[in-house]
């Protein structure tokens, strides 16, 4: 996402080849049969095909130009048929694709987030090889190496991701406070926003997953870029400024910055959801990837939804000034997808997946749909909220960007970081300290 998004491209590319070192999956280069997966033929016919897709459009406005896609892509293609099946995001990711690589009949169309994760899932048998489908054109993809296993394609991302926070800029100019640079400036507007009686972060720990983004934007910050890539790779995380992360984290929990009730906050569903909690004006700010403005949209009220635009903001993760990290390093990754089924269904996923990569599509998706950073670089045009649009102009600047850690990880390590990290939110002691660094091992 940097530099016409060649950095992105090489941070990905990094943290999915030691994630793939890591797991002790199969060869990239197997070939399932083709009634379940496999390498596929871009000269099959695609006539007549029913196509399964799971994705986690769920809410407008992504939802609809889901739907406008698919539309538009049956009435040029005729014979292909898509059906879309919207899937909560922590369900489809945790429950829904696991067991369905499990078993006999899983969707043609996945949601997928490469890394690690995607070099586990090559070893099921059931993910479509689609090299020789996309070669023509995926050149074009910024990301697209985070999405191949051992120089094969088995996934395409749609959209690429940064993570940061989303603010409520007349609220900071209410209390009269400014955006943080630095940890212990975070700390000090928390407690004014506390005592204007704001909620002073909002975080979605009942889903997890956002309590680890705290743990990791500390690890960045803490660890050099190599001691995060070895470690992950390693799936253990023994160098000490690991621990040094954990208590930074540690005394930032302390000073209180969250919600009440925090451990019971959905992420993404609802007005009382964290990302609701913004957009309502009851919480200041949320850490969180770049989806979080289309989240806010689909669960805000009209009056609310209005606001967004002119009055939320974006910053990065603030510094920790004397730390061995980098100070402007950020999270982040996207959003692709992956392909099964039989050769002529896999033919039609990766046109289908084509048609969601061209100008036209790639304009809805960051424009109206509000999903992030676009995967041409020539649609970057496209983002008219001011607030991605100051978070895609950091990404330029950044020093690098590294893949969340739990997608890095193959699915269970990264999964028990999570459950470690949440753990930890729940209940911060020493024992469980230890266990966020020793999880990604853990049996």
């Amino acid at each position: 996402m940097r530099s016409s998004r060649a950095l992105a491209v090489a941070a990905l590319a990094v943290a999915t080849a030691t994630a793939a070192a890591a797991c002790s999956s199969g060869s990239g280069s197997s070939s399932p049969s083709t009634s379940t997966g496999g390498s596929s033929s871009s000269g099959s016919s695609t006539a007549n095909v029913t196509l399964t897709w799971w994705n986690n459009g769920t809410n407008q406005p992504l939802l609809g130009v889901y739907q406008n896609a698919i539309k538009s892509f049956e009435a040029a293609n005729p014979g292909i048929t898509i059906q879309n099946v919207p899937i909560q995001n922590e369900t489809l990711q945790k429950t829904k694709i696991p067991l369905a690589l499990q078993g006999n009949n899983p969707p043609n169309i996945y949601q997928q987030w490469g890394g690690g994760v995607l070099a586990q899932q090559v070893s099921s048998g059931k993910v479509a090889n689609i090299t020789s489908d996309v070669s023509s054109w995926i050149g074009n993809v910024a990301g697209a190496q985070g999405w191949a296993v051992n120089g094969q394609q088995y996934g395409v991302p749609v959209d690429l991701h940064v993570v940061g926070f989303w603010y409520r800029k007349d609220i900071f100019q209410k209390v009269g406070i400014t955006v943080p640079t630095t940890i212990a400036q975070l700390e000090s507007d928390d407690s004014k926003l506390r005592a204007a009686g704001y909620a002073p972060i909002a975080v979605g720990s009942k889903d997890g997953w956002p309590d680890a983004f705290w743990w990791e934007s500390f690890a960045l910050r803490d660890c050099s870029q190599s001691t995060v890539t070895s470690d992950i790779a390693a799936k253990n995380f023994t160098d000490p400024c690991f621990t040094k992360a954990t208590n930074d984290l540690d005394a930032f929990l302390n000073t209180n910055p969250f919600q009440a009730g925090f451990l019971g906050t959905s992420s993404q569903t609802g007005a009382g959801s964290s990302a609701g909690m913004v957009a309502s004006g009851k919480a200041a700010m949320e850490l969180q990837g770049d989806w979080d403005p289309s989240v806010m949209q689909g669960v805000a009220s009209k009056a609310d939804a209005a606001k967004l635009s002119s009055e939320l903001g974006w910053f990065p993760f603030p510094q920790t000034p004397g730390s061995a990290g980098s100070q402007t390093a950020v999270l982040g990754g996207g959003d692709g997808f992956s392909c099964t089924g039989t050769t002529a269904q896999v033919t039609a996923c990766a046109k289908f997946l084509q048609y969601l990569d061209s100008p036209a599509i790639q304009d809805q998706l960051v424009g109206v749909g509000q999903t992030g950073e676009p995967v041409l670089a020539s649609q970057s045009h496209a983002i008219t909220l001011p607030a991605t649009q100051t978070a895609s102009a950091y990404l330029k600047t950044a020093a690098y960007e590294q893949l969340y850690f739990d997608t890095a990880l193959p699915t269970k390590p990264g999964l028990n970081l999570d459950a470690a990290i949440a753990n930890y939110f729940a209940k911060p002691s020493t024992s469980t300290a230890s266990a966020i660094l020793s999880s990604p091992s853990a049996p």
